[in-house]
């Protein structure tokens, strides 16, 4: 099988092993920088192109798109999918999970347990917003925002207004959540391939920090997850409609809540955490599943 991967980095941890991964089992797999790949658009005639050179022969590609580039990612992807290519995660579901306001949104209309979320364009709407989430302290978040950056705790109204004030005022969107005291600085990351939960782990912050990311200093442990938040965490996979996906949540007084899917997630700390050969488990899915022209979107929307 021929694979690409659409990565900007190939030396990171994750994309090295699932290039080893891949060659363990048989397969080649080329890393593609995904701001180097062009587009060609003609009727009937889809083509994506690296540094001048067609791309050809693909038998799926696996996006590791970065959010900083998430648009051109996408649209590069899609050209991939409307070539019949088969991709691990299809280009509208990424894009789904990209939003965390429409994340949210999907959630809650399927009964997914979730923190209390506002959303308002209106900076003079602060104090109603804060309050409708039970704060403060609230949690405001940039949309837009990955690995814990943009994610503020503020713990007096008159703080978290001004966070809020100040980046509606450089017109950035945000939500704002209640803050989830009960969890201790900790979550849970359950990893889903293929509608299963393959592996869990538990993260937790640094001391000086509320957020739990590994990149931010937070430490990682294997942890037995309920019956509940693994139900959780596939149910959040299918509603995004992805197929590799790391599901993060709290535990609340209320039950498992879901704070973000991740369609690109980070594989170092996972497979130090339990041991487990996740990338193997992605590639291996990769064969089971990849068949030319399967996208169920083909490349729409």
């Amino acid at each position: 099988m021929k694979i690409a991967m659409l990565a900007r980095n190939p030396n990171l941890y994750s994309h090295r092993r699932l290039a080893e991964a891949a060659e363990a089992r048989g397969h080649s797999l080329d890393i593609l920088n995904t701001t180097r790949c062009t587009v060609h658009i003609a009727s009937h005639k889809p083509e994506v192109y690296y540094d001048g050179e067609p791309c050809i022969g693909y038998d799926a590609v696996i996006p590791r798109i970065g959010a900083s580039v998430t648009n051109y990612g996408l649209a590069i992807l899609r050209q991939f999918e409307m070539r019949g290519c088969w991709p691990l995660n299809e280009s509208v579901a990424i894009g789904r999970s990209r939003d965390k306001l429409r994340s949210m949104q999907i959630f809650a209309k399927h009964g997914l347990g979730l923190p209390l979320t506002a959303y308002a364009n209106d900076p003079k709407k602060a104090e109603e917003i804060i309050r409708a989430v039970k704060g403060p302290p609230v949690v405001i978040k940039l949309l837009e925002g990955t690995q814990g950056i943009g994610v503020v705790l503020a713990d007096s109204m008159s703080s978290a207004k001004s966070v809020i004030e100040a980046f509606r005022g450089a017109n950035v969107n945000i939500l704002v959540q209640e803050f989830i005291k009960e969890a201790g600085g900790t979550d849970i990351r359950a990893l889903v391939i293929g509608g299963k939960v393959v592996a869990a782990m538990k993260r937790t912050g640094a001391a000086d920090d509320f957020r739990s990311n590994l990149h931010r200093g937070g430490s990682a442990q294997l942890i037995k997850i309920t019956p509940e938040e693994r139900s959780t965490a596939v149910r959040a996979a299918k509603r995004m409609g992805l197929n590799v996906c790391g599901v993060d949540m709290l535990r609340s007084n209320h039950g498992p809540v879901i704070m973000e899917v991740n369609s690109s997630p980070g594989l170092e700390g996972i497979e130090a955490a339990t041991g487990k050969d996740i990338a193997g488990q992605i590639i291996e899915f990769i064969e089971k599943s990849a068949k030319i022209g399967a996208t169920k979107t083909k490349g729409a929307g």
